[in-house]
């Protein structure tokens, strides 16, 4: 089942995440997800921009990666996540997201990570991704602490782009998938 994104200004998108209790079912929900993200072209897709305030995000960020890097990129479920650490350079790169389609814009990040998630068998892991990876996994987890990319804009970048995220939040945009817009 290919869900509708919720869009910018949908109050699920501002709040926390709920953890997950552990051994909980999530098969389809996991499949759902993925097939959603495939289907909007999308790298990655947390729970809460499909109605779902749980602590669970997917990513696929081979799709981040061009044929000369030499990044390896990884297809993942990552369930009740922590970002134990982030660290090394800082770089900025330009983000967008299916939950604000049309606005893209620079984001500073850490360059690498440490997480602990459990994946979609329930077994606990703990892993450092760098790269194009790590920022498709911070981006993803943003959303579960109930931040969005644009957040991150200050002064004049902030004012540039507030008109077009009220033409989101009414659905004055196109997209080649399905949105909740919340004040349309």
């Amino acid at each position: 089942m290919i869900y509708p994104i919720v869009a910018y200004g949908s109050p699920i998108l501002k709040r926390e995440a709920e953890e997950i209790t552990e051994g909980t079912a999530l098969d389809e929900l996991i499949k759902n997800m993925f097939d959603t993200m495939d289907n909007a072209n999308g790298v990655g897709l947390a729970a809460p921009q499909i109605n779902q305030g749980l602590s669970l995000f997917v990513i696929d960020s081979n799709l981040m990666l061009d044929e000369e890097d030499e990044e390896v990129g990884i297809r993942r479920v990552f369930i009740n996540p922590i970002i134990l650490d982030e660290y090394g350079d800082d770089y900025s790169f330009e983000e967008g997201c299916l939950s604000i389609p049309e606005i893209r814009a620079e984001i500073t990040r850490p360059d690498t990570l440490t997480i602990e998630y459990y994946d979609e068998n329930w077994n606990l892991k703990e892993e450092e991704f760098s790269g194009m990876t790590a920022r498709v996994i911070q981006h993803e987890y943003d959303h579960l602490e109930g931040i969005l990319f644009v957040d991150y804009l200050k002064g004049l970048k902030k004012r540039l782009v507030k008109s077009k995220l009220v033409d989101v939040s009414k659905g004055k945009i196109s997209t080649d998938y399905r949105m909740i817009y919340p004040l349309k």
